[in-house]
């Protein structure tokens, strides 16, 4: 290929797109000729002026806060009726019908304080009527989320296992999830869903408080770091449309939005919880606002003996944010996270060890070593013209190293004092975000366009070879040692992307809107390094050669997707949305040995569609629902099946064309309003998420493979529960059911006299039935519960590396409490 054309059909390129990028922005902004605006000063019964009130449009829409002088100010507001909800920690809420007329429109609002302590239940159910069961707003910030399927988990309506992250119950209310379930106490996260992996959450873009928080978005997009639930505000799921705003990923994106700072000068947050199997963990925070300037930071330790021998494990988590507000409308932002863990492994089992004790283990010398420490710089400012702008800086210096011993035959014992498998992994990287959203009217309809950027560098490096003979987590490696150990390699994976995205909302008319958008990728990523290739028999070695790899491959294309929205009344929406993604394979992933699990060398990059169909919103305030129809449609979809190269491995290639499709739906009805409206102190609500899923490979050049089911598809995933709460008393119920999966494209089925490997067959349909509950009493809070409360024995993985390789069992039975202290 011709070098220089291919720079000069580039630079055309993006001349290109920057002269549609600046027309369309003169169009837009020339557009905004109508400037309906709504302004006014919030203040108490004292006539003192408060700042920090939350005022909303219609409950759900737009959104601002009151500056230090009380003020707010919405432009671009439609005529006619609207109703405002103004929202302040310690008053009572208000709701207020305005008429808005065209030009500018001037209110005042007086609240109330709360003269007397509320009961939890009447805190949530105020807070209830204004977020009901939120999803993301058409426009937040520099985000537009308009015909997208979105879901809202707030941390605060939630009465569950927090302490151990427990993803089951977290995650109860979004539909069609499946869960990689660990007994680590929750230090990582993995879900998928859809046909997707779930491990480690790798097809998903998954962020903190807006950034990347995994290895590399691209390279290696695994998430060794999940952000405590005891520390978070909400966490944020927008599907596979979200391509365009959030990178290429079939899964979407999710983001983890920690806690916001208090209004207090001070207020300290301490949690302790003991639990089954040695568990305890310690959950500090401190909080506060000093004029201009707040924060939030806590620490997190846990330890654990897990349910299992050789299962120990110990973290440590730090965090903190710093803010400081300039000006009303520029502000600053920066966050750091640590996180450090060390967990000792119990290894995978076979079937035949599963039926006979899923407790059991015969790996003593495997572990696992996480070192995280993530930093991001935002810049947040709001123009005269009704426009905000962010620029997010942030950075990754990471590593996670694993020793232990991964024979493919599972049931092989570890001989003491024989050499372990070494892996470790660097992770350097860090990148530019900068968002531009321009707010505008036609037609008294108001409109808006995005338009953003992104630099992503990253220098990951991966180091495989011998391990030490003992039994401690050393992470060196043994090469003196062991100099003949067959798996040794050395490499450095430099990658580079540059992204350009944008996206408008044409409101068409006051209830129909349409948002088109692109995102243009330019990736490059590469392998520097070598490997060994040593060939031994009972004589010793008879092939000793290193072979160097300098492998680099650059990629440029054009995403394109549409969404729409069509509201026909006050509260029912219909959307749909559909979108091009693509994910790129990672020569990380190529060049790591496995006994179990071999790549393809050949392997390339996966494409292909996403799309919703669906209707949600709610019935009077008494029932919320949302409702979906959705497909995926995979080009070149990788996946695994068996092979013999010699030995019997699960080997992960491109498997073909493949489909996923499916009917998504949630359900959460207050009986509470429906028939004791006037039981103020009292909280009944019911809840059902239902998710029928089918899939099938439409083609394929692997034998046997063409007809059968896409792997981690259970055709029924059924999530349903109950809560109640009088006054300061809470507890939920959930149960949960996911019918049978395949764990490869072969479609293997169980085979439960298998006594040797544990990595083949399918997962088992299983149920789980969780209880938990809490009592607050002034500053204090208690909270109890039992996970697996039928103990069932089941597993919803069987790895081909670490943790394993094999079965991995789940939580049996376990109890937990948690002492919380506010001040």
């Amino acid at each position: 290929m011709n070098h220089s054309n291919t720079k000069l059909g580039f630079f055309l390129l993006m001349m290109k797109l920057k002269a549609f990028s600046c027309i369309l922005f003169l169009m837009v902004s020339a557009a905004g000729f109508s400037q309906n605006k709504v302004s006014g000063i919030v203040k108490n019964t004292e006539n003192k002026k408060l700042a920090g009130v939350e005022v909303f449009i219609d409950a759900s829409n737009q959104k601002t806060i009151t500056n230090k002088e009380g003020f707010f100010e919405f432009k671009n507001v439609n005529t006619g009726s609207h109703k405002f909800v103004f929202f302040a920690e310690n008053y009572f809420y208000s709701e207020q019908t305005i008429t808005v007329k065209e030009g500018a429109n001037d209110v005042a609002i007086v609240l109330s304080p709360m003269n007397v302590e509320l009961s939890e239940v009447v805190i949530k159910k105020q807070k209830e009527k204004i977020f009901a069961l939120r999803r993301l707003k058409d426009i937040e910030e520099t985000a537009i989320y308009a015909g997208k399927k979105t879901e809202v988990i707030s941390i605060e309506k939630l009465t569950v296992n927090k302490a151990t992250n427990n993803a089951r119950q977290v995650y109860s209310q979004v539909v069609g999830l499946t869960i990689n379930e660990s007994n680590d106490g929750g230090l990582q996260l993995s879900i998928g869903g859809r046909g997707l992996d779930p491990n480690r959450t790798a097809n998903f873009n998954t962020r903190q408080n807006g950034y990347d928080i995994s290895a590399d978005v691209l390279g290696y997009p695994e998430s060794y770091y999940a952000t405590p639930t005891e520390a978070l505000e909400e966490i944020q799921i927008v599907r596979g449309a979200a391509s365009l705003q959030y990178g290429t990923q079939f899964g979407g994106m999710v983001n983890f939005k920690l806690k916001s700072p208090s209004k207090k000068e001070i207020e300290f947050t301490n949690r302790l919880t003991a639990g089954s199997y040695g568990l305890f963990t310690s959950f500090t925070s401190l909080s506060g606002t000093v004029d201009k300037f707040s924060y939030y930071t806590f620490y997190n330790y846990k330890q654990g003996d897990g349910f299992r021998p050789n299962s120990e494990f110990d973290s440590k988590n730090y965090f903190a944010n710093l803010n400081y507000q300039f000006t009303d409308k520029t502000s600053v932002h920066f966050d750091y996270t640590h996180f450090n863990y060390l967990a000792h492994q119990a290894g995978g089992l076979t079937d035949v060890m599963f039926l006979d004790n899923p407790k059991q283990s015969n790996r003593t010398r495997n572990w696992f070593g996480v070192n995280w420490n993530l930093y991001a710089l935002k810049l947040k400012h709001k123009f005269d013209h009704d426009a905000d702008f962010s620029l997010q800086l942030f950075g990754l210096d990471a590593s996670r190293k694993a020793v232990g011993f991964r024979e493919n035959r599972v049931n092989t014992q570890d001989v003491p004092g024989a050499e372990r498998d070494l892996i470790v992994g660097d992770f350097v990287n860090w990148g530019a975000e900068a968002r531009y959203l321009k707010r505008y009217s036609i037609k008294e309809n108001s409109s808006a366009f995005l338009i953003g950027t992104k630099y992503y560098q990253s220098k990951n490096s991966g180091i495989q070879g011998p391990g030490s003979s003992g039994s401690d987590a050393n992470f060196n490696l043994a090469t003196d040692e062991f100099p003949n150990y067959k798996s040794q390699s050395d490499f450095s994976f430099p990658n580079l992307n540059v992204a350009i995205f944008g996206e408008n909302i044409f409101k068409l008319t006051h209830n129909f809107s349409l948002t088109p958008g692109f995102r243009y990728e330019n990736i490059r990523t590469q392998a520097n390094g070598y490997y060994r290739n040593i060939v031994s028999n009972q004589t010793g070695v008879i092939l000793d050669e290193t072979k160097f790899e300098n492998k680099t491959v650059n990629r440029d294309f054009f995403l394109f997707g549409l969404g729409m929205s069509y509201k026909p009344f006050k509260n029912t929406e219909i959307y749909g949305n559909i979108s091009q993604n693509y994910r790129s394979v990672t020569f990380n992933d190529i060049r790591t040995v496995s006994p179990s699990n071999i790549i393809d060398e050949n392997i390339k990059d996966e494409k292909g569609y996403t799309s919703d169909i669906g209707i949600r919103g709610n019935i009077e305030d008494k029932l919320t629902f949302d409702a979906s129809i959705y497909g995926l449609y995979y080009d070149d979809k990788i996946g695994e099946y068996p092979k013999a190269i010699p030995a019997i491995v699960r080997y992960r290639s491109n498997i073909g064309t493949a489909v996923t499709y499916g009917f998504e739906a949630l359900v959460d009805w207050n009986i509470q309003r429906t028939f004791f409206q006037e039981k103020e102190d009292f909280i009944w609500k019911l809840f059902s998420n239902i998710a029928f899923t089918d899939s099938q490979y439409l083609k394929s050049d692997v034998n046997n493979i063409k007809g059968n089911k896409v792997e981690f598809v259970p055709l029924y995933n059924i999530k349903t529960g109950t809560g109640l709460g009088y006054k300061n008393f809470m507890t939920s119920l959930q149960f949960t059911y996911l019918s049978s999966q395949f764990t490869d494209a072969s479609n293997n089925t169980t085979n439960v006299n298998d006594g040797v490997y544990g990595i083949f067959g399918q997962i088992p349909s299983y149920y789980v039935v969780d209880l938990s509950m809490s009592y607050k009493w002034k500053k204090w809070k208690l909270e109890a519960g039992i996970n697996n409360l039928t103990d069932k024995s089941y597993f919803t993985r069987r790895a081909t590396g670490y943790p394993g390789p094999g079965i991995i069992p789940s939580d049996p039975r376990y109890f937990y409490t948690t002492l919380e202290f506010v001040f």
